[in-house]
Parts: structure tokens; sequence; C-alpha cells
């Protein structure tokens, strides 16, 4: 059951008024019974405020929209309905919608006819549709159809004057455009109108062929009709001229494609006195609903012929005539007294009126729910534009660069997020220091020739705590422990290989004796290698850093006007951390450039524990080597009687009193009976002296100083970065984008004024959501005083 109608067939009670009585009763327009029409005028009363506001733009309000093909007989029903004379000179056809609000009022009859702007001269839709009063309000009926013509050019001539249109010589040029969708308003009250509201649309254009048109205006008008008859609230009043074939109309198969059910639809059948010979059992079908049935019913009227017009027929002669018509003209007499009611234009403006208003009062809670669904949503979207200038710029673009530096230095200070800054230049930090670990010498405490490189280990375990994690580095992790090897053999430096530098590099010296140079070349092939890795460091930290503050300012100044300010900002900011960079560049390379002057330190013991290690380190695996009964014995023996040891993975577990250990026990023994008081290490030493020992020591002394200067670089390299960028930079940005922006200069008004100037994207998206919101605020004020 539609909103419309409660039967497809038969009128509700209130449209079932006789053609007679219809005729005889009413002087004027159509029924206005005022104890039929209270509630009427009441509804049509509110949806044409709420038309006023311009809240159809968004908001589907009821209404009927009259609609035919070209020469259907429309104008001639709109005058019925009406009451007055449309333009009908040629070229004056409708070429914009024209809204007719009919009111009963007891005051004298009155028109007002308006301009109704809904796009501007672009055809673009105006946040807040415009209305002009076109000329002064009219008593007199015979005024009506020159003000339409004049207003019809007015609205089809937008870039003229309206004054223009009223002035006594109406030839004003041609029109700009052929039709438009701003329409023509017309309010009409009078003590014998009915209560009724409608918009007669542009007829539809078959073709231009014959009346030197533009082919585009065929579909322009197919598509302002469809803007219209597409709403779901649209009661849809189809003109059918009975003279021309049904099916060749192209309004009604339009009507079928967007009201297919036919529940919107009234049918309106006119020009039955031109009904072809053996025809007319069809179009009576359509009145009794038999054919393409509407579930409000066909309609059928008789307009007066041009020769009538010419006549000056009356309004009250012409319905008297129409009344005649239908009584006495076949097939239309002997219609059933059922459908009677659905003959003759003042039944056909009782069931609109009546339509109408139902359709008004029962569509109004929904109504109601949309405008203020839509008033929630335009708060919403204006809520979520940037916020509108203020009337200070220069405040509010101080207060952002300050919100700015306190976010900076809450971000270089550290925050508790997995991609903060801290957490995210780490990564470099490992990367950094794997890359320094890898420089250090590869020294082997045997000959070149030999063959146990499958018995060494490049990291004794005294060094396995201070190793970088190889897993927080992907250069590294991807690297398999065969190829690490691999890469450790590659870089390996034996032993009689530093002895016979060492050798080379004698000068003076005594015998036994070499020159510290040797150390110092050793050293020197790997702080040489130190400046890339720091660099690199320092060039990732600048890109990490620059991508960190550039989300910063886009989140801090980005909805700020037209954006230029957050530019600005990104370039101050960039070049301020592109100078600080060069600056952390020059103290790294100083900082190296001291690891490079040559081998110093003050921490003499930190040096001396390392170089005893390694020199034990590689002592123990030569003897192992060579001595290896003896050497496991001596390491077992520290194993069974003190802490397991660095290099406990070469000991003997063996505590039998056959074993190696055993002896060393013994001997031990033996010494302290003697009272000398010596440990199994001290036993090794009492061995004949290794060949090698000078390069084990050359060895044990570099491989010792890179421990000392590698824990000093990858301290002072980051910290040089951290300070000379990234903490600089947290100092110096406040002073830099003060200055920078010019704020404190001469002409900080007005450049704070440029900043902030809205962009025209946002200020017109702002401009409509406010006229927008105007007018859903309009509209609910009028719903509310219903």
């Amino acid at each position: 059951m539609s909103l419309l109608s409660k039967s497809p067939s038969i009128a509700s009670d209130d449209a079932t008024v006789s053609v007679d009585s219809a005729s005889n009763d009413h002087k004027g327009v159509g029924l206005s019974n005022p104890q039929l029409s209270a509630d009427r005028r009441k509804m049509l009363d509110l949806i044409n405020r709420l038309h006023s506001t311009g809240v159809q733009t968004d908001i589907d309000l009821p209404r009927i929209v009259v609609i035919g093909s070209q020469s259907a007989g429309k104008s001639s029903l709109i005058e019925s309905i009406s009451g007055i004379t449309l333009p009908r000179a040629g070229g004056t056809c409708t070429r914009c919608p024209t809204e007719c609000r009919l009111s009963r009022s007891d005051s004298p009859w009155k028109c007002t006819v308006s301009l109704r702007y809904m796009s501007d001269q672009g055809g673009r839709i105006l946040g807040q549709p415009r209305s002009i009063v076109f000329g002064d309000p009219m008593f007199d009926k015979s005024q009506v159809e020159d003000r339409i013509r004049r207003a019809q050019r007015a609205i089809l001539s937008p870039s003229k004057p309206i004054a223009a249109f009223l002035a006594a010589e109406e030839d004003v040029g041609d029109t700009e455009i052929s039709f438009s969708t701003n329409y023509i308003s017309l309010q009409i009250s009078g003590p014998e109108i009915a209560d009724l509201s409608f918009v007669d649309l542009p007829g539809l254009i078959a073709s231009v062929s014959t009346r030197g048109g533009n082919e585009a205006d065929i579909k322009m008008v197919e598509n302002l009709v469809i803007s219209y008859i597409s709403r779901a609230n649209s009661i849809i009043l189809l003109t059918v001229a009975c003279e021309t074939d049904f099916e060749n109309q192209g309004a009604h198969h339009l009507t079928k494609k967007y009201d297919p059910e036919g529940k919107r639809t009234i049918g309106v059948l006119t020009k039955p006195d031109r009904i072809p010979n053996g025809e007319e059992d069809s179009w009576v079908a359509l009145v009794r609903n038999e054919r393409d049935a509407l579930e409000n019913n066909w309609y059928c009227v008789k307009q007066p012929s041009s020769l009538d017009l010419k006549d000056g027929v009356t309004w009250n002669s012409a319905r008297a005539r129409e009344t005649e018509f239908f009584s006495a003209q076949e097939p239309w007499c002997n219609v059933d007294s059922v459908y009677q009611p659905f003959l003759g234009t003042p039944n056909l403006i009782q069931r609109l009126s009546s339509l109408l208003s139902n359709l008004i009062s029962n569509r109004l809670p929904q109504i109601q729910a949309d405008v203020e669904a839509a008033l929630q949503q335009t708060r919403a979207s204006i809520r979520q534009l940037p916020k509108p200038p203020s009337d200070d710029a220069i405040l509010e673009i101080t207060s952002l660069v300050h919100l700015f530096v306190r976010s900076l230095d809450q971000l270089i200070d550290g925050v508790s997020q997995s991609d903060g800054l801290i957490q995210t230049i780490r990564p470099a930090h490992d990367t950094f220091r794997l890359n320094i670990w890898e420089t250090a010498p590869e020294f082997r405490p045997f000959d070149s020739e030999a063959k146990t490189n499958h018995r060494w280990k490049s990291i004794p375990s005294f060094l396995r705590q201070e190793q970088p994690d190889s897993q927080i580095s992907s250069s590294y992790s991807s690297r398999s422990l065969l190829v690490h090897q691999e890469q450790a053999n590659h870089r390996a430096i034996y032993a009689n290989q530093v002895l016979a530098r060492a050798e080379s590099a004698r000068s003076r010296e005594l015998p036994g004796h070499f020159p510290f140079t040797v150390q110092q070349a050793y050293i020197k092939e790997f702080t040489c290698k130190w400046a890339d890795p720091a660099q690199e460091l320092c060039a990732a930290v600048q890109e990490i850093f620059s991508i960190q503050v550039k989300a910063l300012i886009t989140t801090a100044f980005s909805s700020f006007g037209q954006g230029s300010l957050a530019d600005r900002v990104q370039v101050l900011a960039q070049g301020l951390i592109q100078d600080q960079a060069n600056v952390a560049q020059d103290a790294i390379n100083k900082q190296i450039s001291y690891e490079e002057d040559g081998p110093h330190t003050l921490n003499a013991h930190y040096l001396s524990n390392y170089k005893a290690k390694f020199l034990r380190h590689y002592t123990t695996f030569r003897q192992l080597e060579s001595k290896l009964t003896f050497t496991r014995g001596v390491l077992a023996h520290e194993k069974n009687n003190k802490p397991v040891s660095d290099d406990s993975e070469m000991s003997d577990n063996d505590s039998s009193p056959r074993s190696p250990s055993a002896h060393v026990s013994a001997i031990l023994k033996h010494f302290s009976a003697l009272d000398v008081n010596i440990n199994s290490n001290d036993l090794l030493l009492l061995m004949s002296q290794d060949s090698m020992h000078p390069a084990l020591n050359i060895m044990a002394d570099v491989r010792a100083y890179f421990q000392v200067a590698y824990k000093r670089v990858v301290d002072n390299v980051p910290a040089a970065i951290d300070h000379e960028l990234v903490r600089a930079v947290g100092k110096g940005m406040l002073s830099t984008l003060m200055k920078g922006l010019g704020l404190n200069g001469p002409n900080a008004t007005q450049i704070a004024l440029d900043f902030a100037r809205e962009s025209p994207v946002v200020e017109r998206k702002r401009t409509e959501l406010e006229k927008k919101l105007e007018r859903l605020r309009s509209a609910s004020q009028q719903l509310r005083v219903l």
C-alpha cells in the first residue's frame, strides 16, 4: 500500500465530488472547501515554508511534479489548475521549471513572481538558493502572462541585470541559454484557490530538427526531469495527449523507469476531443485502470481549444464546457459512475491536493528525522574542516610554533613508542657498532702454512659478551656462520707474517727488540676504515630525523591556511637539520682524525688487562698445538681447582690420578715443598721461549688497543651526532622558525595574514556547509512551529 492512496481504482472520500457540483459551487479555481482544506493548508503551508528555506537541496521534500512531452497539453492543464494564463507566443514554451504555490485566502486574489536561483552562471549548485522578487505583486490575472514571459527571459540570461527585463521595452536581446535548472516561483492566493503546490517542468523534446534547437537540449531537459521524478517523495503528474499514440510519448516511458509500479504517478489524459476514430476504448481503459494501471489512477481533462482562448473564455466557462463534454460526448458519457470522479479538472485538483497533503502528513516524521540527521552530519563535517582563520593570525601562528617545538623536544628526549626517534635510530647505531667491530685485525697465532684454521676460533670466549648482537643488524644476520668464518679467514694475519713485518721494520734496535711503528701500522690499518661507517651513521640519523620532523610539521601545520605555513616551516626545519648535520660531520671527522693520528690512551689498566688476555689466548693456542699433553694438563688443573677460565673450552676435564692434571698437581706440590709459590699458569712460562713470542706480543698489543679504541669510538661518534645534530636542532628550532617566518619583523602582520589565508577549496566547502547548516536550521525551526 502506497502513501498516496488507499485503493488503485476508488478515490478517497474527499475526492468523490461530482463533476456537476464541482462546476456549480465554485466560481474560482479548484475546490476551496474550508472544511476539507484546513488540514491540507496547514501541511502545504509547512512544505512551502520548507521549500523557501532551500532545504529541498538536502532533503527529499514531498511535491507534485508535472511532466509531459511538448504539445501534450501541459500548459493548458497548468492554467486550469492555477487559473492564470501562461505565455503562448512563438518561442515561449516552458524552458525552466515553474513552481506554483496555490493557497486559499480571504484576501483578494494576488500573485507574486520570484526568481529562484539554485545554481550560478557556471551551473554549479549554490550553497544557499537565492530568491529575488520579480516586480511588484499583481492583483490582475491578465498581467501574469507577460510577467512570466519576462521572468523566463531573465532566468535564461543570467549575466544581464534583472531590472532590464522588467522595463517597458522587453526586447533585451536573445537569451544566453536554452534551458535552466533555476526556476520561476508563483505564489497565488485568493478566496477561490485550492490549497496546492506543484512544479511544472519543461516538456520533453522528441526532436530539434524542425525547431532550430540544439541536440544537447534534448538530454538537458531529460536530465532536468529525471532530477525531479527520481526522488521518492515526488508525486508525478504525467500528462499524456490523446491525439498521439500512447506508446510513442517519451514522458510515459521515463515515468515507468523511475516509478515502475506506478505508486507515485497520477496520469492525466489531455485533448480527449482529438482521439482518432476507433481508438476511444484504449483511452477509456486507462481511466478504468485496466491498462498501465496506476495506484492513484488515470484522470481525463478537457481544456479550452485555441479558438476558445482567442475568444477569451473564462475559467468558469471552461469548466462548464468541460462538464458538458464529459456528460454528453461518447465514450465518456457512458463511463460507469464509479469512474466519474476521474473525469474533469476540479476532481483532479481535489485529488492532487489531497494526495500532496496526505503525503506530507505521512512523511512528516521522516522529514523531521532527515533534517536532524542532516544537521548532525553537517556539523560533523564542519568540525572536520581546519579551523577558520582567527582574528589574531600572529598569535595563532606563534602558538602553533611553540606547540610544535614542544612536540619536537619530546621526540628528541624520547617517547615510549616503537616508532619513536630513539627507537628508530637504534638499529643504525647497532649497524655502526658491528661495522667498527668487523674492522678488528684477524690475528692467527700460527704460521700461514699450518693446517690449524679449522680449530681456530676468531672470537675468544672473554670477548663474547662484548661482541655486537649480530641479530640486530640485517646485514650481519643474513650471513651464515660459515660465510662469516670464510671472510675471517680471508682477512687473517698469521704470526709468521707479523714476525716478518717486525723484522723488516728493525733499524737500530737491539736484538730481540722491534720498533713500535709495527703496532702503529697495524692500528692505522683498522682506524682508517672507521670514517665511512661513522659518516654513514650520521647520514642515517639525519634521514630518520628529517622524516620524523617532517611528519611532526605536517601534523602541526598542514591544516593551517593553504599549507604555505607548513611548507615554509618544512624548508626552515630541513635547512636547520642540514646545517647541523654538517656540524656533526665535522665533529665526526675530528673524532676519527684523533684515532688516525696514532694510538693513545690513558686507560693503562684496561689496555694491559686486554693485552694479557690476548697474549695468553695466542700463547695457549700455540702451546696446545706444540706441547699438547703438558699444556692440556695445566689447563685441566686450572679448571679443576679454580673457577672456569675464559678458555676452559680447551681444557681437559679428566682429573683421574694418571691424567695430565694430576701430574701438574704433583709438580706444584714439589715447588711448594721448596717454598716456591707458583701457580699452574706460571708453569707455562717456564717452558722454553716460543720463537714467535715477539709476534704474539705485537698481536696482543694491537688487538688490545683495538678494544680500547673500539669502545671509545662507538660511544663518541653517536654522542657527537646526538649532540651536534639531534639535540642542536631541538635547541635552535624555535629561534630559526621565529626569525625565518618573519614573525618578529616589521611586516609580521601581513606575513601572518598571508599564511592564515584559507585554501579556496576549504573556504568554498566551509561556505557551502555553513549555508547548508543555515538551511537545515531554518527548516528545523519551521518543523517545530507546525
